[in-house]
């Protein structure tokens, strides 16, 4: 049975809506774009159903109908097979009773469960619909053996969460429908969870001023809302308890937040009380639209949605060093040997995970940042045969499987189970 929580809040609102227009709108219209002039979207090269779906090495830079470099493709499964017409974020989840590892792929329509224990041989479970209307932003993560989806450009739809451990005896593919649905806010472009503090931060909602909503997951089914950060609009962040250099701050709550124009590090250990420790920022700015940290919390790696597409350079990862908290400092740009404009990046070890659209995914390695050691060493290219500016392709990645997999989610072609050989 779905509950629905009403809060008493009132909150600010802010006019920054999604940019529309078109079956499928383009992923995260920068400010200065209005919604009569979306930047170009290509239409795919060949139809998804067409592309190659089973299991196929790297051989010769080809794993299949894909161009690779050092990544196996296991298997593809197609928007067709999860009941969707486009995709979009992604997340995971390993169920610590069983072992057995999910996929959890975000849809224009809703979200897909999909079972990889098998990576070969993956087996669709079923559909979490969208709450309201289509989107062509939903945003996916997980806590507690719980999923919280938001939506972006959906009306009321507020914050779904599903208990995932109902996909542990599901042999046939079903709809499902959510165990309880948070309504203080109705559209959010994003989510972040701190797994360790079991706090929500909501950006990019009608609330708050499109910064933090900050919400309380100590009851899974029942989110509370907490308080909010509205200093700025923001795209995306990440959340964590820190554990790095600046010992001012170790165990404190802090979020680095990507708000467009700026990077800004947030206190937000009190909720009723978060404070903005410092901002940045850097030149030919396009879109400060989402990063990622190390493990050892030094270093914030960062990507802009637009500069490619504004000003006509390649791919660059950005790279600040964040080890004092109040004066992050702009080490320097990695310039790819692409055009792709980039998405989504995470950072595992001493690797980072990007899905750059139109390029798919790319994995970066590093040993010391400050002596701007970044270098490409694999790559899996999921929307073959064009390398542009052009939002196409690959939308996010996920690398934090126990069983080393790598998941990319492509906007066209569907669902990748990959691995690094």
């Amino acid at each position: 049975m779905k509950k629905r929580s009403i809060g008493v809040c009132l909150l600010a609102t802010l006019g920054l809506t999604a940019c529309g227009g078109g079956d499928r709108p383009p992923p995260d219209p920068p400010v200065n774009l209005s919604p009569s002039d979306p930047p170009a979207v290509t239409t795919p090269s060949q139809p998804s159903g067409e592309l190659t779906t089973d299991a196929h090495d790297c051989v010769n830079g080809s794993a299949g109908d894909f161009a690779c470099a050092g990544i196996a493709l296991l298997s593809r499964v197609p928007l067709e097979t999860m009941e969707g017409n486009s995709g979009n974020d992604l997340w995971g989840w390993v169920d610590s009773l069983t072992g057995r590892e999910y996929a959890l792929m975000g849809m224009d329509n809703g979200t897909a469960f999909v079972d990889i224990s098998e990576p070969e041989g993956p087996v669709f479970l079923g559909r979490l619909p969208t709450e309201t209307q289509s989107s062509a932003w939903r945003d996916i993560k997980v806590y507690e053996d719980h999923a919280y989806v938001v939506a972006d450009n959906a009306g009321s739809h507020g914050l779904q969460v599903f208990d995932l451990t109902r996909l542990r005896d599901q042999t046939v593919s079903q709809t499902f429908v959510a165990d309880h649905v948070y309504v203080e806010f109705g559209n959010a472009h994003n989510l972040a969870i701190n797994e360790s503090s079991g706090f929500a931060y909501a950006v990019g909602s009608d609330t708050c001023g499109g910064g933090l909503h900050m919400i309380d997951l100590s009851m899974p089914t029942n989110p509370l809302f907490m308080g909010c950060h509205d200093a700025s609009h923001t795209h995306d962040t990440q959340c964590v308890t820190y554990d790095g250099p600046d010992e001012r701050f170790q165990g404190k709550e802090i979020c680095f937040s990507s708000n467009y124009e700026e990077l800004e590090i947030v206190d937000i250990t009190s909720k009723s009380s978060p404070s903005t420790l410092s901002t940045a920022t850097y030149s030919d700015l396009g879109i400060v639209h989402q990063g990622w940290l190390t493990e050892d919390h030094r270093y914030f790696l960062l990507g802009d949605e637009f500069d490619e597409s504004i000003y006509g350079v390649n791919t660059r990862t950005h790279v600040f060093d964040v080890s004092d908290l109040e004066i992050p400092r702009y080490v320097y740009a990695f310039e790819h040997d692409t055009e792709a404009t980039d998405h989504n990046l995470y950072v595992l070890g001493n690797q980072v995970f990007e899905a750059n659209y139109s390029v798919g995914l790319q994995i970066l390695e590093f040993s010391d940042l400050l002596e701007q050691d970044l270098q490409t060493v694999a790559s899996f290219d999921t929307y073959p045969d064009h390398d542009s500016s052009a939002l196409i392709g690959a939308w996010s990645v996920y690398p934090y499987l126990d069983s080393g997999l790598i998941l990319v989610s492509d906007i066209d072609n569907g669902l990748f189970v990959l691995e690094t050989e």
